[in-house]
C-alpha cells in the first residue's frame, strides 16, 4: 500500500508561465504585447516557446519599448491554473492582446 507522501513525490505538480511578447506588425504603428500561457516548467524554455509562437504573427521587438521588455515572464502559473484552464504540459496557448486578468489572479 502506498502512502500519501509517496504519491506526492511520484508525480510533480505541473508548473507553467504567463509570458508577454511585444510583436511588431505591419498594421500597427507600435509593437503590441501578446500574451501566452505556456506549460513548461523552465522559465527560459517557456519564454522561447512563446517567442517562437509570436513570430507567426510578426517580428518580435528587438529592444525594450517604453520600459517593456520584448519577451517577459509575467507570472508563474500554479496547479489551479492548470485545473480550471485545461492547459496541458508543454502546451503554448495564445491568450490575445487584452490584459489576462483571469490568469494573473489564479
Amino acid at each position: 500500500m502506498r502512502r500519501f507522501r509517496d504519491l506526492a513525490v511520484a508525480e510533480p505538480l505541473p508548473v507553467g508561465w504567463l509570458i508577454g511578447v511585444l510583436v511588431r506588425s505591419a498594421e500597427q504603428p507600435e509593437p503590441v504585447r501578446h500574451f501566452y500561457a505556456v506549460g513548461y516548467e523552465d522559465r527560459a524554455r517557456a519564454e522561447w516557446a512563446a517567442a517562437d509562437r509570436a513570430m507567426q504573427l510578426g517580428d518580435i521587438a528587438s529592444s525594450p519599448h517604453r520600459g517593456t521588455e520584448p519577451v517577459e515572464a509575467m507570472k508563474q502559473l500554479s496547479r489551479t491554473s492548470f485545473d480550471w484552464s485545461g492547459l496541458a504540459r508543454n502546451e503554448v496557448r495564445a491568450l490575445g492582446v487584452k490584459w489576462p486578468r483571469r490568469w494573473l489572479t489564479a
